[in-house]
């Protein structure tokens, strides 16, 4: 089968589309037909190796964590899904998206893809919807309550603010001039321009008290420190990146990243599938582009995701 490989750390240039053997599944695997993925800044940092300390990878490695096809054969012990059904899935941190079969868990972190959900919102929705949704939980957010969403126009922020919105929040979303509709599109009720200045003071103009929840999808380690300003006293920041334990004013760090709670991508594909979550795509690739898209999601900073087709 065909794949796109790292044989070693180094720039996204060097990746390679390459034939390499079709996988086999284990237990509690499948083994599916790629149809489309979607690709993630991690795809990025496992390639070039930014992330080595903690993630290292074996070589030669497939990236991508986001797929979407068909189950062509099941592992021992299989039963939530069977040979001809379509299905997406996160596949963590190991990784192999990027090419025409891939291995997958048969755990929480797949589900069926649902009639009217296509094979490119598909793609797009396990990484993005799933870590939109623990930050979510994390954040507890109730109705009536204020959230400052950083970085809200990525394929990640525009199912935070969708879903904080639907939490019955008020939603204040980061973004460029450009992005206002879109933003307001997907529910937020104010926009920031992060262009026109520091974010902080501009939530405290809005206000003065400040959000009772900051999500910042943007920012990590000791930066985090000037988002958390935006909190008012006592209340939270909610980063998928990790930072600091804890901020001035009492503001509490909450860390949380992609989690595959039982049910959940089920419930999100449902959602996608009846329109009431929007799936952004922000460009689409035929696979023996992969490389080419890898690079320009490295380099350029679009809203929504970014898809591979094969």
């Amino acid at each position: 089968m065909r794949a796109l490989v790292s044989r070693a750390y180094g720039p996204l240039e060097e990746l390679s589309v390459a034939d390499v053997p079709v996988p086999v599944p284990g237990p509690g695997q499948v083994l599916i037909r790629a149809e489309a993925a979607a690709l993630n800044p991690i795809d990025v940092k496992l390639v070039t190796g930014a992330m080595r300390e903690t993630i290292p990878v074996t070589h030669p490695f497939v990236p991508g964590v986001d797929i979407t096809g068909v189950v062509t054969r099941v592992g021992e012990g299989v039963t939530r899904f069977a040979v001809g059904e379509p299905v997406l899935a996160w596949n963590g941190v190991r990784s192999g998206a990027l090419a025409e079969y891939v291995v997958v868990d048969a755990g929480p972190a797949g589900a069926r893809r649902p009639d009217g959900l296509d094979r490119q919102r598909a793609a797009a929705l396990p990484t993005g919807a799933l870590t939109a949704a623990a930050l979510i939980e994390a954040a507890a957010l109730r109705p009536g309550m204020t959230v400052l969403i950083v970085g809200a126009a990525g394929g990640l922020g525009s199912f935070a603010v969708q879903l904080a919105t639907q939490a019955g929040a008020r939603v204040i979303a980061t973004g460029r001039t450009t992005q206002l509709a879109f933003l307001h599109g997907l529910g937020a009720d104010a926009v920031i321009d992060h262009t026109a200045g520091e974010v902080a003071p501009q939530l405290l103009n809005l206000l003065p008290d400040g959000a009772d929840v900051v999500i910042d999808l943007a920012n990590a380690g000791p930066r985090l420190e000037r988002s958390a300003t935006a909190a008012r006293t006592g209340g939270r920041l909610v980063s998928p990146l990790g930072g600091p334990p804890g901020f001035a004013g009492g503001v509490h760090a909450i860390y949380t990243g992609t989690v595959p709670v039982p049910g959940r991508l089920d419930a999100l594909a449902d959602q996608a599938a009846r329109g009431a979550l929007r799936v952004v795509i922000g460009a689409t690739y035929a696979f023996a582009d992969a490389r080419r898209a890898l690079i320009d999601l490295a380099t350029q900073h679009g809203q929504g995701k970014v898809i591979i087709t094969f």
